[in-house]
């Protein structure tokens, strides 16, 4: 089983590990603040712990609390009503269908790498994050957070296994939510920062 330790120590290790874990949900959440300033950025920090508290469960673990997801997929809401306080109903039911169409989607891959490989590929905890990317990007940023997920993970695997000099192991359990959760930050980074530059 692939084991990432230095997200194994930050998850759960010493004094210093769990220092270098705050420090960087600080980072995270100051760098939100600091992107789109009033409540669009305290609900920027609040995902930002979200999704590092997701990656590092998912990195020690192989899971994806429920819990997280669902905090991660309320904030959202509660961000697109705060983005549109005029049209709270709409801005929401958008929220709420781009959710589900991606997690459609995720759920799609998963039963077509099940038909074909007869194994699990991607996990529910994978499809329910993917709504809470849907709940939280737009339809331009959600492509490319799905894409910076995917990469960064291929690359991880292949410079792990590369280094130990190891085959490549098509079964390896890999936790997928690693990757993806911090990519719905970025995402949303993204958005704030280069796509509504005005909020800069």
């Amino acid at each position: 089983m692939l084991q990432f330790s230095t997200i194994e120590r930050l998850s759960g290790g010493s004094r210093r590990d769990v220092l270098g874990l705050a420090a960087l949900a600080l980072g995270m959440a100051g760098v939100s603040i600091w992107a789109a300033p009033g409540a669009p950025g305290y609900c920027g920090a609040g995902l930002a712990l979200i999704v590092l508290a997701i990656a590092a469960i998912d990195a020690r673990h192989f899971i994806i609390p429920n819990e997280l997801s669902a905090a991660g997929f309320a904030l959202a809401l509660v961000n697109a009503a705060v983005l549109a306080p005029h049209a709270v109903a709409e801005a929401v039911g958008i929220a709420v269908l781009r959710a589900i169409v991606l997690a459609l989607l995720f759920l799609g891959l998963r039963l077509l790498y099940r038909r074909v490989r007869g194994r699990e590929g991607i996990g529910l905890g994978d499809v329910k994050l993917a709504g809470v990317m849907g709940a939280w990007l737009g339809w331009v940023s959600i492509p490319i957070a799905v894409e910076i997920a995917a990469l960064s993970a291929i690359a991880v695997y292949l410079v792990r296994h590369y280094a130990r000099g190891r085959p490549l192991d098509a079964a390896l359990k890999f936790p997928f939510g690693l990757f993806l959760a911090p990519s719905i930050w970025l995402g949303w980074l993204f958005e704030v920062a280069v796509l509504n530059p005005s909020l800069l």
